[in-house]
């Protein structure tokens, strides 16, 4: 199969630089594919699973929350808000942010505000442990 340049950062730096086969990504209005050739395009990404097929078709899983991804002359690029890869997830640190979300959520009392910000929380907690379950 075909394969592209793929260049993934965060704001704290480089995690990712490497020719792959195709990138998987939740995108703020759905999932979306990327594969060599593909047109010039930008998005905003959601909060979600990603992965990413190698070269030698391997594939890696990642909990991705929020960014932009750019595809430009055929070469791909992801600045990701969070990325992490399924092996770098701490599973009990997602767990108790999950507990302390929902115990937040059913204690009740917030204002919208706080609510919103509590429900990502959760969310978050919810990707990072659905990616590395």
């Amino acid at each position: 199969m075909s394969t592209f340049p793929l260049r993934i950062g965060t704001p704290d730096g480089l995690l990712f630089e490497g020719n792959v086969e195709r990138v998987i990504c939740r995108t703020v209005s759905g999932d979306l594919a990327i594969l060599a050739r593909h047109c010039n395009y930008c998005t905003a990404l959601g909060m979600g699973e990603a992965s990413v097929v190698m070269e030698d078709g391997s594939r890696r899983t990642a909990a991705c929350i929020g960014g932009m991804l750019s595809v430009m002359n055929g070469k791909c690029r992801v600045l990701a808000t969070t990325w992490e890869w399924k092996e770098d997830i701490d599973e009990q640190r997602a767990q108790k942010a999950k507990k302390r979300a929902e115990e937040m959520i059913a204690k009740g009392g917030l204002s919208d505000h706080d609510y919103k910000i509590v429900e990502a929380k959760l969310q978050r907690a919810l990707v990072r442990l659905s990616v590395k379950s």
